[in-house]
C-alpha cells in the first residue's frame, strides 16, 4: 500500500456527530482506522533522516532511547499508523466539539469504558479533572477558577504515598489538598468540601483503590486514579475496581503523541472535564488538544487493541539480546535479561542488564552511561545499581524503534571495550580558605535577583556543612572544598516537591562565585561575600522590675 493511498483513506474517517444532517455515507462505517493494519512498522529512513538533518541544524543532536518514557527525554515515538492518521487530518477543518464527541464514543466502545477524553497530557488530565470536580460543570464557578470562595467543595484529598510532583496540577486550580495518613485517616476528613480524592496507581497499595473507592461512593465523592505509566487493560483495571475516572498518558507505553493524555470513564465527569478545557474559555483554556492529536491518541488506541503485544514483546527482547551478546564478547563482561511479571500492568518492557568488575575494566556503569549519553552517536542508558565487585548499565527494550539496536549494540560494547589504565589514587588539594561563618548569597534566575544566606557551621578539612536559608525554606547544605573550587548541595523537600540545588565555584577569601544547577529546572549563577556582624560597644542593661509605662531604653 502507498503512502498516499493510506493517507487519502483516512482523510475518510467518520465522526459521530449530534447534528443528522451532516451524516454521509462514510459515518456509517464501523472503524475507520481499519486500513492501517497495513503499514509497515519499520520506520520511514527518509522521514528520519530530514529529521536528523533539521535537528542538526539547531544544534541538536537526537539519541537512542533505550533508558525509559521520561518526558524529558522526549518520550516514546509515536506509532507509524498515529503519525499517518495525524498527517491525514491536519489539513481537514472540524468542530472541536463534534470532534470530541466521536472520539468519546469510539474510545468507549474501543476500551469499555463508559467515555474517553484527550488532554494535553496527563498532569493537564489532573488539572481538568479537578475543575470539573470542583465547578460541577457550572459555568459561573469554571470562569472564577482559581478563586474557590464560595464553592462548596474546595477541597482534594490525596493518600500521603500519593503525594508526588504532579499533584501541581491539582494545587494550580486552587484546591486545598488534605493529606491522609490510612483508612480511618480518610474517615475523618472526606466530608461535603471533598471534591475529589486523588491516588498515584503505583503508590496505590499503602491504601487500596477498593477501600477508598468503598468510603468515597456512597458521599458521591469522585475517585481518580492517575495510571500514566500503565498500559490499557479490558475491563480496565482501574475503573472496574472502583474508580470514576482513571489517566494515562500518550508519551508512554501506548505511544501516542506525547503531548497527550488520555481519561477513560465516567461520562459525566469526562464532558464536565471537556468543558472546562480549551477551545472554552475557562480555566483549561491553555491546555489545548489539535484535531490531529485528538485523532492520534484514537489511533493509538486502535493499534493497542489489534495488534500483537506478544509479537511486539519479542521483538523487543531480540533487540536486548542482540545488544547484551556483543557486549558480552568483551572479557569480563556478562549480561542478563530480566523479563516483566506477566501480572504486571505498568512499565510494561524487558529490562537487559550488561555488568562488569570496575577493578578489571576500570570503568564504572555511571562513567560508561555518561559517555553514551554525551557522545556521538549518543545512547541513553540507565546506570546499573552497583554492588560489591560490580558495575554496569541497564536498558529497556520498549522505546526503541528498529535498528535501534544494532547501532545501541555497536556503540556500547566499543565504550566498555576501550582500553583503561587503572585510576590513580588522588589525594584531594588542601583547602584554600576556611569556609566557616556567615554568607550572603545573591542567585541570579534568569529574570530576577534572589537575596538567600549560607551559614557554615562546621568544617573538617575539604569538607564542611551548614544551613542554606531561601525565601521560602531552610535547609542542609553539605560541601567540599579542594584548593580554591567548592562544590555544595542542598535539597528542599515538602510533600508533593523536591527541589534539589547544586553549587560550584570558585572561593577567595572573603567571597565566591559560580554556577548552580537546579535538577530539572536548569540553571542559575550565584556569588556571595562573607559577612560579619559589627560589635556594639554598648552595656546591655537588665531591667530590674516590670515596665511601669512607656519609658522604655532606646
Amino acid at each position: 500500500m502507498k503512502r498516499r493511498d493510506i493517507i487519502k483513506g483516512l482523510t475518510l474517517l467518520p465522526f459521530a456527530s449530534n447534528a443528522s444532517v451532516l451524516e454521509s455515507e462514510a459515518s456509517q462505517s464501523k472503524n475507520g482506522f481499519a486500513f492501517l493494519s497495513g503499514v509497515s512498522k519499520t520506520p520511514d529512513a527518509e522521514l528520519a533522516e530530514r529529521g536528523h538533518k533539521i535537528l542538526k541544524s539547531i544544534g541538536v543532536e537526537p539519541f537512542i532511547n533505550c533508558k525509559g518514557t521520561n518526558t524529558i527525554m522526549g518520550g516514546s515515538v509515536a506509532r507509524p499508523e498515529v503519525r499517518l492518521a495525524m498527517e491525514a487530518v491536519s489539513t481537514l477543518n472540524v468542530q472541536m466539539d463534534e470532534l470530541v464527541e466521536g472520539v468519546g464514543k469510539r474510545l468507549a466502545e474501543l476500551t469499555g469504558a463508559e467515555w474517553g477524553l484527550v488532554t494535553s497530557g496527563a498532569a493537564a488530565g489532573i488539572k481538568l479533572c479537578t475543575f470539573a470536580c470542583l465547578s460541577g460543570g457550572n459555568p459561573e464557578k469554571l470562569v472564577r477558577m482559581p478563586d474557590l470562595r464560595g464553592f462548596e467543595k474546595t477541597e482534594v484529598i490525596i493518600p500521603k504515598a500519593s503525594r508526588t510532583v504532579y499533584d501541581q496540577a491539582i494545587r494550580s486550580t486552587g484546591a486545598t489538598i488534605i493529606t491522609v495518613e490510612n483508612e480511618e485517616d480518610l474517615r475523618k476528613k472526606i466530608g461535603p468540601k471533598t471534591a475529589m480524592i486523588y491516588i498515584d496507581a503505583e503508590k496505590e497499595s499503602f491504601l487500596p483503590l477498593e477501600i477508598i473507592s468503598k468510603i468515597a461512593k456512597p458521599l458521591n465523592v469522585p475517585v481518580f486514579v492517575d495510571a500514566a505509566a500503565h498500559i490499557l487493560t479490558f475491563p480496565n483495571d482501574h475503573l472496574s475496581r472502583g474508580a470514576d475516572v482513571v489517566a494515562f498518558s500518550g508519551g508512554k507505553g501506548l505511544k501516542a503523541p506525547g503531548s497527550c493524555g488520555l481519561l477513560l470513564g465516567r461520562k459525566d465527569l469526562l464532558m464536565s472535564t471537556w468543558q472546562a478545557a480549551a477551545p472554552h474559555h475557562g480555566p483549561g483554556r491553555d491546555n489545548k488538544v489539535a484535531r490531529e492529536e485528538h485523532i492520534g491518541m484514537l489511533a493509538a488506541v486502535e493499534t493497542w487493541v489489534g495488534m500483537d503485544h506478544k509479537k511486539e514483546m519479542q521483538n523487543w527482547v531480540n533487540w536486548l539480546e542482540n545488544i547484551g551478546k556483543q557486549a558480552a564478547t568483551v572479557k569480563g563482561v556478562s549480561y542478563r535479561i530480566r523479563m516483566p511479571d506477566p501480572k504486571l500492568i505498568h512499565h510494561v518492557t524487558p529490562y537487559l542488564f550488561i555488568t562488569w568488575n570496575p577493578d578489571e575494566l576500570h570503568v564504572t556503569g555511571q562513567e560508561v552511561s555518561e559517555e553514551l549519553g554525551n557522545t556521538f552517536p549518543r545512547v541513553g542508558v540507565a546506570i546499573y545499581r552497583d554492588e560489591p565487585g560490580l558495575t554496569g548499565i541497564s536498558l529497556v527494550g520498549y522505546m526503541m524503534v528498529p535498528g535501534d539496536d544494532k547501532i545501541a549494540a555497536s556503540r556500547i560494547r566499543e565504550v566498555i571495550a576501550r582500553k583503561r589504565s587503572p585510576k590513580p589514587i588522588v589525594a584531594m588539594k588542601a583547602p584554600s580558605v576556611n569556609m566557616l561563618g556567615r554568607w550572603n548569597l545573591e542567585v541570579q534566575f534568569y529574570n530576577s535577583l534572589d537575596k538567600q544566606h549560607l551559614f557554615i557551621d562546621r568544617q573538617d578539612g575539604n569538607y564542611f556543612s551548614g544551613v542554606h536559608i531561601s525565601d521560602f525554606s531552610e535547609r542542609e547544605i553539605n560541601g567540599t572544598i579542594e584548593g580554591n573550587e567548592i562544590k555544595m548541595q542542598s535539597t528542599w523537600v515538602i510533600p508533593g516537591d523536591r527541589i534539589q540545588t547544586t553549587f560550584k565555584g570558585i572561593v577567595s577569601a572573603e567571597s565566591v562565585f559560580g554556577e548552580i544547577d537546579m535538577h530539572e529546572f536548569l540553571s542559575a549563577k550565584f556569588s556571595a561575600k562573607r559577612t560579619k556582624s559589627e560589635i556594639v560597644k554598648k552595656p546591655v542593661i537588665y531591667p530590674k522590675g516590670r515596665p511601669q509605662g512607656g519609658n522604655f531604653l532606646i
